[in-house]
């Protein structure tokens, strides 16, 4: 718990942004799949850009997109991560990786994911990112059982995301799995999508590193 990260996902309105980056979370989060209800666009937006402070480093969030497409938006965006929201092969994740730019791969659990399946993409990934099992890629606002990583046995850290609200963070505080890497936060927390209430954004953060 230590060094606990928080993502706040799903940002896209620049006034927003500056307000939440001022809670001082460790990543944000651009979500460039145009069906997600936070799809930020493909065009790169100076005025967006200049509210991400330097200490926040930004996450390009993609789903089953052409790695062409991945490479340009990393570079006009000026990224910092890619995360992997769709069904990519491990040899995709590789080819990202290789262009040495941090890969966090997302999976979506519930009671038949199978914990094998991982074991391919150990040596590809830099962070997993756990969320729950819906009909689109992520976004479903639930949590699933989080007692389903103690079958996770692998080295690679990861963040527990999936519905995360305000009033989970005394169970998030309770919960521990050595592999834990951060917390991945969205519209538990929105007025509306893509628009975050900050002062619960700012509460949650600090009440995270309150404990630590």
């Amino acid at each position: 718990m230590n060094d606990l990260k928080i993502k706040v996902c799903g940002m896209r309105d620049p006034e927003n942004i500056s307000g939440v980056a001022a809670t001082l979370p460790d990543y944000l989060g651009f979500i460039f799949y145009p069906k997600s209800k936070r799809f930020v666009d493909f065009e790169s937006s100076s005025v967006l850009l200049s509210a991400v402070p330097d200490s926040v480093k930004k996450v390009g969030v993609f789903v089953n997109e052409t790695q062409e497409k991945v490479f340009e938006i990393y570079q006009n965006w000026n990224l910092d991560v890619v995360q992997l929201h769709g069904n990519e092969t491990p040899e995709y994740c590789q080819q990202i990786q290789d262009s040495g730019i941090t890969v966090f791969k997302a999976f979506s659990v519930d009671e038949s994911f199978d914990f094998d399946t991982l074991d391919a993409y150990s040596g590809v990934c830099d962070y997993f990112l756990f969320d729950t099992k819906g009909q689109l890629p992520g976004g479903t606002g639930q949590k699933f059982n989080w007692q389903l990583l103690e079958n996770y046995k692998g080295g690679i850290p990861f963040f527990l995301s999936g519905g995360i609200g305000p009033d989970d963070l005394e169970d998030v505080l309770s919960f521990s799995q050595p592999q834990l890497f951060g917390i991945d936060i969205n519209s538990g927390f929105e007025i509306s999508p893509a628009l975050k209430d900050v002062e619960k954004v700012k509460n949650f953060i600090s009440g995270i590193r309150s404990k630590i």
